[in-house]
């Protein structure tokens, strides 16, 4: 049997008044997806336990059937696994934006998406002003980026920086303890920062600078068991963030380097389609990330995220089942959100996600035409996150 896990982040969303009521999944032209649903099991899946905030971390770590009351404990060590730095039991990983801030105000949680090679130079910039034994900065990608601290300041209340655009930095910052440190850290980011030639290219340029630092979603050390030990399947992911390629790692799933693929509007779609292609060749489960329809969802960018929906059904979906479904073996694919971010309020939510689930042994429950949120809440079907895996995708 083959497996196919396609997570469109953020793609779920609420009726829009430009699109007459309709939301981008029901506007988008998805042929493929549409093509499946009559006999496919649709339903939502609630992927953000209570308790949680509603972000990748938690609701990607549920759909693979982690349970993150068991095992989350933060976003930052995630994303430093993909970047292969081991962690001893007292050290504490933050994730670093690069951010654009205008006086007290959120402006860009992205600093304009800034180009990697240029993010990298700044990162390095801030290691040699700011770090000491006990704080050294990582460059990731574009703007995501981490700090490694020597035991600081995982008990800190974070909020990522997606979630307060256009809103007040003093109200956001971090709190509790060691929160003098690390907030200290961030605004000395600030004038550093503003003093370099690439920030000011970029205001010539008139791009957004990348002028301060936002800390958030730290942790310590996780200990998952494998994918192979848990489920005794042979995977790989393909994914353009740190985040969901550190999770796969942890987990033991094959990192497939995709060229071209950037997590953004510009990735390459037509290149992840045939890279899940050749690899499920090899291996039996494939997870795929598509990152484009959450940075539309933030950037309230209705367009976008259109487009990005279609791309996937047209450049992933559509070579991967086609391959898949003449390749004379059992399979089961599964294409669900990991949580909405809607247009409207350009952050995520925490409410459930629509899902479809086709393949051998799969049936509907209540036949829809199409697959979109409507559609989803009318079949009356409904999992908590990893109960979808566990008990529907990778069931009997």
């Amino acid at each position: 049997m083959k497996y196919v896990l396609f997570i469109v982040d953020g793609m779920n969303d609420r009726p829009i008044k430009e699109l007459n009521g309709l939301t981008p999944m029901e506007a988008a032209h998805k042929p493929f997806m549409d093509a499946l649903a009559p006999d496919a099991l649709v339903g939502l899946v609630k992927n953000i336990p209570r308790g949680f905030k509603p972000g990748s971390d938690v609701a990607i770590m549920s759909m693979l059937g982690f349970s993150p009351k068991t095992y989350y404990t933060g976003r930052g060590p995630l994303e430093a696994a993909n970047l292969g730095i081991e962690l001893n039991d007292n050290q504490v990983v933050f994730r670093c934006n690069l951010v654009t801030t205008s006086g007290d105000r959120m402006v860009d949680y992205s600093a304009g998406h800034i180009k990697r090679e240029e993010a990298k130079v700044l990162m390095q910039y801030l290691n040699e002003k700011l770090t000491n034994e006990k704080l050294r900065f990582y460059s990731g990608i574009s703007y995501r980026n981490l700090l490694l601290t020597d035991g600081i300041g995982d008990e800190l209340n974070t909020t990522p920086p997606h979630d307060i655009m256009g809103e007040s930095l003093v109200k956001h910052l971090p709190k509790g303890k060691d929160e003098d440190v690390i907030c200290d850290l961030m605004y000395q980011s600030q004038e550093i920062l503003a003093s370099h030639d690439i920030n000011r290219v970029r205001l010539d340029l008139g791009e957004n600078p990348a002028n301060m630092i936002w800390l958030w979603g730290q942790g310590r050390r996780p200990n998952f068991p494998t994918f192979q030990e848990k489920y005794s399947l042979d995977g790989f992911v393909i994914s353009a963030v740190d985040l969901v390629n550190g999770l796969g790692r942890l987990l033991g799933l094959k990192v497939v380097d995709v060229p071209g693929a950037t997590g953004y509007y510009d990735t390459n779609y037509e290149g992840k389609g045939k890279y899940a292609v050749n690899n499920l060749k090899k291996h039996d489960f494939c997870f795929l990330h598509l990152e484009a329809t959450d940075e539309a969802g933030h950037n309230g960018d209705l367009r976008e995220k259109i487009k990005a929906i279609e791309s996937f059904d047209n450049y992933i979906l559509g070579p991967v089942y086609d391959y898949i479904s003449k390749s004379n073996e059992d399979f089961r694919i599964l294409i669900s959100s990991d949580h909405a971010t809607p247009v409207s309020i350009r952050t995520h939510t925490d409410e459930a996600v629509a899902f479809l689930c086709y393949g051998t042994g799969i049936a509907p429950r209540f036949k829809v035409d199409s697959f979109n949120e409507k559609n989803a809440k009318a079949t009356l079907v409904e999992y908590a996150g990893p109960e979808l895996i566990e008990e529907v995708f990778l069931g009997e």
